[in-house]
This record gives C-alpha cells, structure tokens and sequence, in this order.
C-alpha cells in the first residue's frame, strides 16, 4: 500500500509538477519567462516558485525573491559588499526546496549561484536542469566539472555547446536561443522611430551602458563621454538610451556629469525598440550584443571593469573575443574596446567607422547584415517546446 502511495504521489508530480526556478538578472528573467511559456503548454496546471522578475511573474511564477537581488558582477570586492546577502538567500532558498522538495530545479542562468545550489539539491535526490551553459569554452575551463557535479542535463542556446559538453560525459540539449524567436528577422525600423518620436531620416545611435549596476557605474560615464565627442563631430546625431527603471536615475546623473544630458534621449525600458530604431550602437558586452546583432545592427563593443577584476579575466581567457557576435562568427565581424582601449574618443572614432560606412562603403553594412542574418536562422529553434521535452525526459528518468 505505502508503494502505490508513493506510485500515485509521482504520478500526480509529473502530471502537475512543481518546478523550482531561479533567473539572476534582466536576460535571466526574459529567457526564463520564455521557457515558462513551454512549460506550461506541456503542463497546464504547473506551479513554479523560486527567484526571478516581471517577465516570470506575468507567467504565474512566484517569486520568493525578485531577480535583481542577484545581479552582481565583478570579483572580489564588487562581490563581498553583497556576499554575506546573497550567501544567505541561498542558504534560505535551498532549505525551503529541501523541504518542498520540487520535481525539478531549473537554474537560469547566474551560474555562480545557481551550481552550487544545484549540487546540493542535486545531492539530496532533487533533478537538477541548468539553462544556458557557462562558458567554460570561453574561460574558466574548470567549471566543466562543476557543471558535472551538479546537473542532470544542460540547455544549451548556442549549437556547438553540447558536443563539447558531451566530451565531458554532460547530458546537453541544444535548443536555439529563444532571442532569435523574439526578434524579427526584420525589424520594422521606421515603426520604431515613430514610436520613439525619431524622424526618418535621423542619424540615429543607440547606447546600452549594461543592465547591472556596476556595469553602469563602470562605462556609463566614458560611454556617454564618447556621445559628447561624437556630437561635437557630428551635431545632427540623436542619441537613445534605454534604461531599466531601477537604473535610470543613475544613468541620468551620469549623463548630467559629463555635458551629455542635453543630448541624450533616455527611455525607460524599450531595448528592443531602441536597437530597431538605431543605425549603429555603443553596447556594453552581454547579451544585449547578440540581441544588437539579431536586429542586425552595427555595433562596438565595449567593456571596462576594476583593475583586479579584469586582471582575473584577462588571464583567464581561453578566445581572443568576448563579445557574443565575435565568438560566434568566430571572427571579429565588429570592433572591441575593452578596459583602457575603451576611452571617449576611441569610442566615438569606431562608432564614426560604422557611420562613415552607412555613407560611403554600404557594402560594408551589407555583409554585416548577411552575417548577422546567417547566425539568425542558426540561433532559431523552438526554445520552449525543446527544452520543455528535454526537462520532461529528466523527470522521467
């Protein structure tokens, strides 16, 4: 009797299963509120509780924390001002699904939170999924084995990942990024520029300083410097910046502090809208490059973090590129200015290269554009039926 008990509880988990999540940042929330998508298509009736923002939550998700309590970034000190917070939330989080114990934990993303607590769900008999693949092919080549220890199966956004993962003895499905879905093969410029108040025929530059506060804090300022240079060259340019809501403050103090305020139209949200609308943008390496680059738009990248953290990551680098269209077309299709090449006036010189070329050499944009269309259809899948088949087969194994 207590055997067909238990029969009957693992039956009524899978046909409604509780599904434990956690997404750390503003590209977390949004690849996991997609995944939600497939998920509840598969199962109707599910519950899903955990750490995550608005994208989740419009999904039914609760969240028991919100994402942003999550979004550091850095080393060392950037990290220990929030380590003892962030340590506790973990410790809270696993003892609640140790007690709730769900069919499944899927860690979206934030892998510097997510593995630990993944292998010790994992430990205690809970199935464990991670979403996005660390880039152990990019640096820190160790984590493989972290990531062995602590996942049943691996999401993979990007098609080479799980035939490298597999050499490790890592179940992997590739299941496309679910960005590529999102975002129209074609963007419907002049509906962006409309919505945005932007004429036709403006010379238009998107700049996207970083979702997180110390990526803010650390380019926001030379980012906007280089605007200022650009604008002196070239006073008909306009100037758009989306801001998260959290950060637009911030942004707009940092605008204020170099002369750029006046030139600058700030909007909150609407990135998607912003990349549509623009001919070329200043974009902080992230996801926000590959998001750039499936509106098919020219772009420089760049990056600048504190002295000891980029001496980290430099050392660690196993790839000369860091910017996701770079290592994905494994070559340097835009520039990168990253730490002390990142200055204003370097900033404005690559952004003048792309303008000069919209003008004279369109060419140039064109093969671009074909590149950007070609990883486009590569990065195309059905994110949320895949990995909703991927998590089902964990849980009936």
């Amino acid at each position: 009797m207590p055997e067909a008990n238990a029969a009957s509880a693992d039956a009524i988990q899978l046909a409604s299963p509780c599904i434990a999540m956690v997404a750390g940042e503003t590209s977390g929330d949004l690849l996991a509120g997609l995944l939600l998508d497939g998920l509840r298509e598969r199962w109707p009736s599910l519950s899903a509780v955990g750490i995550g923002g608005p994208q989740m939550r419009q999904r039914g998700f609760e969240a028991w924390w919100p994402h942003d309590k999550l979004s550091v970034h850095g080393f060392n000190w950037e990290v220990l001002r929030r380590f003892r917070e962030i340590l506790g939330i973990r410790n809270q989080l696993k003892s609640r699904l140790l007690r709730q114990r769900p069919a499944v934990f899927i860690g979206v993303d934030a892998p510097d939170f997510n593995l630990e607590l993944e292998a010790a769900l994992r430990q205690q008999g809970i199935k464990t999924v991670h979403f996005v693949a660390p880039s152990f092919w990019a640096w820190r080549a160790k984590r493989v084995e972290k990531i062995r220890a602590s996942t049943d199966h691996v999401l993979c956004i990007f098609p080479f990942e799980p035939a490298l993962l597999a050499q490790h003895g890592i179940a992997a499905t590739y299941v496309g990024h679910p960005l590529a879905n999102v975002i129209p093969m074609q963007a419907d410029k002049a509906g962006a520029r409309l919505q945005l108040g932007l004429a036709p025929d403006d010379l238009v530059v998107a700049i996207l300083p970083g979702s997180r506060g110390s990526e803010v804090r650390n380019l926001a300022l030379r980012f906007f410097q280089a605007a200022v240079v650009l604008q002196r060259a070239r006073p008909a340019v306009r100037f758009v910046v989306p801001a998260i809501a959290a950060l637009k403050a911030e942004i707009e103090r940092a605008a204020a502090a170099c002369g750029a305020l006046q030139h600058l139209q700030i909007v909150e949200g609407q990135s998607h809208t912003v990349l549509a609308a623009c001919d070329v943008t200043l974009i902080a390496s992230g996801t926000a490059t590959l998001e750039a680059a499936l509106f098919k738009r020219p772009m420089v990248i760049a990056y600048h973090m504190s002295w000891l953290s980029w001496q980290l990551v430099r050392r660690r680098m196993l790839q000369p590129w860091v910017g996701l269209p770079n290592i994905l077309c494994r070559e340097f299709v835009v520039p990168e200015l990253l730490q002390d090449a990142a200055t204003p006036q370097a900033l404005a010189a690559a952004l003048e290269v792309w303008i000069d070329a919209a003008q004279q050499a369109p060419d140039k944009i064109a093969a671009l554009q074909e590149k950007f269309a070609t990883l486009h259809v590569q990065l195309q899948r059905d994110t949320p039926r895949l990995a909703a088949h991927a998590i089902q087969q964990v849980l009936q194994t």
